[in-house]
Order: C-alpha cells, then sequence, then structure tokens
C-alpha cells in the first residue's frame, strides 16, 4: 500500500472519518437559491410501466429534482382528471405552484376509462387526443429552442422545456385511446437536449424498447387498494 493509500483509508475508522471521506466531506449541504440554468447531459426517453404504486411519484420527483437545479419543466397528465376517491387539488399541484420552473396540466376527464363509474369513454377519447395535440405542440416548442440555454422559470412550456413528463399516456395505449405509433411519432419529433418522461400502462410497452433509453417496470407485490383502502390524501394524491 503506497502512503497516499495510507492516508485516504484510515486504519481504524471512526464514524467521524468515515463521514470525511464521503464526497460531501460528512457535511451537510446547505440549499442553494434556485436560478435559471440549463442541464448538461439530458436528452434521454425514460418509460416507467407496470402494476405497481410509483410510477408518477417517481417521476414527480425528477420534476422537482430538475426544477431544483433550475432546468424548467412541465407536467402533463393523461386520464387524471379525478374520481370520487381523489380531490381535485392534489399535494402536487400545490408544491409544483411553489416552486419556479416546473408547470403541471391536467387534461384528464372524469372518471378512469374503462372502469364503468359512469364516465364517458368518448369523453376519455377526446382529451386523450387533445392532451396528445398539446404534447406535440410543447415538443415542437423545444424543438425551437435553445435548449443549452438557461429557460424562464414562468415562460409558458411551448416556448421550451428541458424535461417533460407525459403522466399516464403509456395507460392512455393500452386502453386504445392513443396508438402506438402516436409515441413514437412523438419520439421521432423529440429535440436532442429535451429529457422525455413517459408513465403508465400495465402492460409492457415493448414498442418503446428500441427508442426507450431507460424503461422501468414497477411491479406491485402487495397494495393497499387490493385490501379495499382507497387513495388516500398525501400519498396517492
Amino acid at each position: 500500500m503506497t502512503d497516499a493509500d495510507s492516508s485516504s483509508t484510515p486504519e481504524d475508522p471512526t464514524p467521524e472519518s468515515t463521514r470525511r471521506e464521503t464526497p460531501g466531506g460528512g457535511v451537510r449541504p446547505t440549499a442553494d437559491e434556485i436560478e435559471p440554468a440549463a442541464p448538461a447531459e439530458f436528452g434521454l426517453v425514460q418509460a416507467w410501466w407496470g402494476d405497481g404504486k410509483g410510477k408518477t411519484t417517481a417521476s414527480l420527483g425528477m420534476a422537482f429534482r430538475a426544477a431544483g437545479h433550475g432546468y424548467r419543466v412541465h407536467v402533463l397528465q393523461f386520464l387524471k382528471g379525478g374520481a370520487d376517491s381523489v380531490e381535485g387539488v392534489r399535494g402536487e399541484y400545490n408544491a409544483i405552484a411553489s416552486v419556479p420552473g416546473i408547470s403541471y396540466e391536467n387534461t384528464g376527464h372524469y372518471g378512469w376509462h374503462g372502469l364503468l363509474d359512469g364516465s364517458d369513454d368518448d369523453e376519455h377519447h377526446a382529451k386523450a387526443r387533445g392532451a396528445l395535440a398539446r404534447a406535440e405542440e410543447i415538443v415542437a416548442g423545444a424543438a425551437d429552442a435553445d435548449l443549452t440555454e438557461p429557460l424562464a422559470p414562468d415562460a409558458d412550456p411551448e416556448d421550451g422545456v428541458h424535461l417533460l413528463v407525459l403522466d399516464e399516456i403509456l395507460y392512455a395505449v393500452e386502453q386504445g385511446l392513443l396508438d402506438e405509433s402516436d409515441v413514437l411519432d412523438l419520439l421521432d419529433a423529440t429535440p436532442e437536449n429535451l429529457e422525455l418522461v413517459l408513465t403508465g400502462s400495465h402492460t409492457e410497452p415493448t414498442y418503446l424498447l428500441d427508442d426507450a433509453d431507460l424503461v422501468t417496470e414497477v411491479r406491485k407485490l402487495k397494495h393497499p387498494f387490493d385490501a379495499g383502502i382507497r387513495a388516500r390524501k398525501g400519498t396517492e394524491y
């Protein structure tokens, strides 16, 4: 072992010495003020699918993380117009409103397509098509913008975003409200530096495997819904 090796690895490590060897030197970082910035390595396509809880939660976590670095983020939700078990204003909407650089839209229709909850399936279809058109508009705006530069945090999303979350778009395909080709065409139009996050679907979106850079299955082992526990405020909405 060289002198350099021995100096970097204590012979008798203690909690204090171990903390000193971490990247942060054992010091808890303090939060910086959020200033507009541009990501250096964005431009991948992510897909989150599966029958487990956490797909939207994971995508929102990435959205807040990116916004915390000053990147411009937009969340566009398909099929989440609400139900009798979910309040119209959800926790993420309140949180998004308090963070600069992140915005959201909900294009869903009341109820859930195919669940016989009294909602109009034709209206679900129309809302899904409208959401797709809105996604295409935002992607086109990103293609026209310079995503290597900071973007105004309060600018309209069609003026450019660094990260776009299309929540439940994959479930809209699974339900037959959109076609696989609709999503693939959207990916073809996505500019080089736009990070695109797609969520939804209990069925594996095999049509994305050649185009997506990250595909994650969120698998259910157990879910409170199976025990009759409905959506809870602060965890599901």
